[in-house]
């Protein structure tokens, strides 16, 4: 062999062991890469095929139930999924994102759009709270990256009916209106966390860890009796269709615990459809709105006259000729009633009566006293937007100012605020807070008048509703009701409208025993305006069957039915 072939075959055997030493480091360098993830470090490759297949997915926690005092649902969650989609998994060229695009409502365009300018995102949502058909017509097209979400729609099972107390949610399930509003930290439950994993086209696999368990909201038991809330939104629906009136309000409240058993404003709207409404539609009349509130406050300027120990039951006042003139300004009654005592005044609604009390007594005692029915404050309700009204400062009253203060005009309040200023005539004179959440306790007041003013006032109420008064359709057949009515002329930019008026009836039933207040309230009617012939049949038509349904005993039976009845 010559030298030069035994160098080559040298050559030939150095490059054949450099590949097999290479091959060998290879082996070797494999197999410790393989010990070193299996055995050494195991959980890193895991952790990566986690970070891809794994998330942490939130577990929607159910909104608490809104119920009446009797347990019938006024709001109520119900399961529904969400359509979303996460860019970075979906393809645009997808043929089924047409498909997905039609159920959903969107061209194939504004798909493909949200997919393409979300791109550094995981989570865009597509269409919030479908129904489950729509639901599983989704499904069934498998489209990588789009997936389904279940959440929770509100449903208010009474509708228009009691929209304005109930209020409603947004599409997030927070309060935005009413009492959602005012108990959304207690109605929102707390979200859990799951583990979930994922598939292939980007769709979560059902199962999955729970990693902390959701919370659902508490439920709120209102005051309200749905029963009673019906009648009182189908009288007052009524008489503002019937009027033609701009609008109208009417609130029952229990006298002895000061809860609201129903509340109704027209016009009102759907919570279950809010589509095209503005939101002066969601205003809760019966608590934001302020008026003046006419001869219904005369009751209490008599008893302020009677706790001064100026006036009792038999004094007289002269109201003839039925015209008072007061800093030149004429105060008018409907006509001449001459010399009449106190329940007469109220009977007939004297302006000249009770203007003549009202400037007898002194303005920081006139004052004192109209505060003490709760007027000019919070009445304790904690509902949204609650206007306090208004009772002017005393030291700035002029004459005038006293004497139709005395008849209802110089101050503004809610119906709401008024309803709790008559539970004060019906309650013995104490003053309560006034309440949206049932409750069996009677709340602590604080007394205000001696049960023997109120008595003696309630009695004179009686006489508004009997033959000869200003409200005798206000009458419920077998009760005694003590009330008062109402007709304010509306203040205008240039003072007060001789053709726009709002027309109040606020009343008490039975009033031997009192058990409910009512406030009604109707605004702007056309034709009729005054209070005992457009809002006091609306009393009479809810508290005819306020009594039946509450198995309240009549006080006011005929004779004949008296002794039957003790037999």
């Amino acid at each position: 062999m010559s030298r030069s072939s035994k160098t080559v075959k040298q050559i030939g055997q150095w490059r054949l062991n450099l590949v097999r030493i290479l091959f060998i480091a290879m082996v070797g360098l494999l197999c410790w890469r393989l010990a070193d993830i299996q055995v050494i470090h195991p959980d890193f490759l895991r952790h990566q095929g986690d970070a891809r297949h794994l998330r942490q997915v939130p577990v929607v926690a159910h909104r608490g139930m809104v119920i009446d005092r009797h347990g019938e649902p006024l709001a109520i969650s119900t399961p529904v999924h969400s359509v979303w989609i996460n860019p970075q998994d979906a393809d645009v060229n997808d043929p089924r994102l047409a498909k997905l695009a039609k159920l959903l409502g969107y061209t194939s365009n504004q798909i493909k759009q949200k997919i393409t300018q979300n791109q550094s995102r995981e989570f865009v949502y597509l269409k919030r709270r479908i129904t489950p058909e729509l639901s599983s017509q989704v499904k069934q097209l498998g489209i990588s990256g789009v997936a389904l979400q279940r959440e929770y729609k509100r449903y208010y099972p009474a509708g228009e009916v009691t929209s304005h107390i109930v209020g409603f949610t947004n599409v997030d399930d927070v309060g935005q209106e009413g009492l959602e509003l005012t108990y959304d930290a207690v109605l929102t439950g707390r979200p859990g966390l799951q583990r979930m994993v994922r598939d292939s086209r980007g769709n979560y696999v059902e199962g999955g860890e729970l990693i902390s368990p959701a919370k659902a909201g508490e439920n709120v038991q209102l005051s309200i009796d749905l029963r009673i809330q019906y009648l009182t939104y189908q009288a007052l629906k009524k008489a503002v269709e019937e009027h033609q009136a701009k609008s109208g309000t009417a609130v029952v409240v229990d006298t002895h615990t000061g809860e609201v058993l129903a509340m109704a404003n027209q016009p009102s709207f759907n919570p279950n459809n809010r589509t095209g409404l503005r939101p002066s539609d969601f205003r809760n009349r019966a608590v934001t709105d302020l008026f003046e509130p006419g001869s219904t406050v005369k009751p209490f300027t008599v008893a302020s006259g009677i706790k001064s120990g100026n006036y009792d039951t038999s004094t007289i006042i002269n109201t003839h000729p039925g015209i008072y003139r007061v800093s030149g300004h004429p105060i008018k009654d409907f006509r001449d009633y001459g010399e009449i005592d106190l329940a007469t005044l109220i009977q007939k609604s004297s302006n000249v009566g009770a203007s003549k009390i009202a400037l007898s007594l002194e303005p920081d005692q006139l004052w004192h006293d109209f505060a003490s029915f709760g007027l000019g404050e919070a009445t304790g309700a904690y509902f949204p937007g609650e206007a306090m009204g208004t009772m002017p400062d005393p030291q700035s009253w002029r004459t005038i100012d006293i004497a139709t203060l005395g008849y209802g005009y110089g101050l503004s309040t809610s119906a709401l605020q008024l309803a709790r200023a008559y539970t004060v005539l019906a309650d013995g004179g104490i003053l309560k807070p006034i309440t949206f959440i049932k409750t069996d306790k009677i709340p602590r007041g604080r007394r205000e008048f001696s049960a023997d003013i109120m008595h003696d006032v309630l009695s004179m109420m009686n006489k508004v509703v009997e033959p000869g008064g200003t409200a005798t359709r206000a009458a419920v057949v077998n009760y005694h009701v003590a009330g008062k009515t109402g007709t304010a002329k509306k203040a205008t930019s240039g003072g007060y409208s001789d053709d726009r008026y709002q027309s109040v009836f606020a009343g008490i039933i039975p009033s031997s025993a009192p058990r409910l207040a009512m406030v009604v309230m109707i605004d702007e009617p056309k034709g009729a305006y005054y209070g005992g012939a457009v809002a006091a049949p609306v009393f009479a038509e809810v508290m005819n069957g306020a009594m039946r349904l509450l198995n309240i005993a009549p006080d006011d039976l005929p004779m004949t039915q008296v002794q039957v009845a003790h037999k």
